[in-house]
Order: C-alpha cells, then structure tokens, then sequence
C-alpha cells in the first residue's frame, strides 16, 4: 500500500507504534487513498493537480473580470506573471516571435509554482512534482512542441538543422549522434529529472529536520531533548531556501522550454 506523505501523517502513524517513524523513506511519494473507502489511485497526487488547475482558473478569472488602466491587486499580479514570462524569458530567449508563446509560457509557469509551493504549504507538504510523473508529462509536451515548431518551419530539413552543425565533414560522424543524443533524449529527460529531483530533495530534507525534531524530543537521555529546538530551526530555515528553489525552478523550467523552442526555430546550430 501507500506511505505517509506529510509531517502529520507520520505523527498519527507513530501513535500506534509508540514513535516517530524516523527517518523518512521512499515510501512517503507513494500515499494512501484519501479516506478508507476510496479507490486507491485517489491520492493527493491525483487530487492537488486539479486543485491547482482550478486556483489558477479562478485567480485569472477574478484578476480578469473587470479590467482597468490602472490595475488592482489581483490584475497586477496576472499582468506581472504574463509579463515575466513574455518580456523576460520569450522576448528575451526567442525574441519578437516569442510573444506566441507567453500564454503557454505563463500557464506552465504559474502551474509548476503553484505545485511546488503546495510542498511547504502547512497540512498539504508535498508538491506533485516530487513524483516523476508530473515532471515528466510536462517534459513531454514541451518536447512535442518545440519538435512541432521546428518540423512547422523547415519540414524534414529541421532534423537536418538539428542534427548537423557546421563542421569540418570529417568529424561530422562522432557530432551528429552526439547532437541527436543531446537533442532528442537528454533533454526531454533532464528537464524532467530537473524539477523532479529538486522536488523530491527539498520534500525529504524538511520531512528529515522536523521529524528529527520529534524524535530527539522523545528520547530518553534528556540532555539530547533540547537539540530537537535546533533541528526544528533548521527545518524553518530549510522552508525558506526551498521557497527560493521552488520559485527558481518555475523559472528554470520555462527557460529552458524558451531556449529549445528558440533552438529549433534557428536556422542553423
């Protein structure tokens, strides 16, 4: 079955037990069903993707619905999400085609933040994107559309633009797989690990420090009792560097979507 994905889960597991289930493993990506009666697929994997899509959904609904010349708060935060991914990473990466992009840019952005920050997010801890599915889905259809753009543009020539850079013929054998390797599988499969692997880290340091917590703080010697204060400090200041990794990966992930799509528009590599 599942394990315990979050720091309450755990503590309502240990009380049968009669301790912290210390340390934390693998086992705590996989969850149980929701409640006892559901379908065991129904998780909070399943669960928070949706609940994400319907916060973005009603946020740019309300940010929307009564536009002015002078913006309120909810408008000038969708105008500053669409702006960022518009000026600073499609104009800035692909130049002035690039503003085709920015709604895809901005719903892929403001979805991976989102479900990143659900993983320090208090009674929720866990973001989707510490499970290699999610990341991997978005992988995908970033690859299917930078292929797409490219093979819209050149037609059969842009396997041709992607594969053969200018370089003396004589090398051209040891370059052309190379560039395939790199173009057709690392980086699909790097922009997922990317994301995932953050997520994943980040997930089980902070489930490392606060479970530590109360695992020093139930030990018998009592002189080891106080060090739980240090450990629970840590886990505190842990939150707030994930909280920058988890708003530098949003970016990363786009940027690097940009830079693809840019490739395969290029003429020549």
């Amino acid at each position: 079955m599942g394990g315990r994905a979050t720091v309450i889960d755990h503590l309502l597991a240990s009380e049968s037990s009669g301790g912290v289930h210390f340390p934390p493993s693998v086992n705590d990506f996989f969850p149980p069903p929701l409640t006892s009666g559901s379908p065991e697929w129904l998780t909070k994997f399943v669960v928070l993707p949706w609940l994400a899509v319907g916060i973005l959904i009603a946020f740019f609904l309300v940010a929307y619905r009564r536009p002015t010349i002078v913006p309120g708060r909810l408008q000038w935060m969708a105008e500053s999400l669409y702006g960022l991914n518009r000026d600073a990473i499609a104009r800035q990466m692909i130049g002035a085609e690039g503003v085709r992009f920015a709604a895809y840019f901005t719903t892929l952005f403001s979805f991976i933040l989102l479900t990143n920050l659900f993983g320090i997010i208090p009674l929720i801890q866990i973001s989707p994107n510490s499970h290699i599915a999610f990341p991997t889905v978005m992988a995908v259809v970033s690859y299917v559309l930078f292929n797409y753009v490219g093979i819209r543009r050149y037609g059969l020539r842009y396997f041709k633009n992607a594969l053969v850079p200018n370089a003396p013929w004589f090398i051209l054998p040891i370059l052309v797989p190379i560039e395939f390797f790199s173009t057709f599988i690392v980086r699909p499969v790097t922009l997922a690990l990317r994301l995932f692997a953050n997520m994943f880290a980040g997930h089980m340091i902070l489930l490392v420090f606060t479970l530590a917590g109360f695992a020093l703080l139930g030990a018998q010697t009592w002189y080891i009792k106080p060090i739980s204060v240090l450990s629970w400090a840590m886990a505190i200041a842990m939150t707030f560097l994930e909280a920058i990794v988890i708003i530098l990966q949003a970016y990363v992930f786009v940027a690097l979507t940009s830079s693809y799509i840019s490739g395969a528009l290029a003429e020549e590599h």
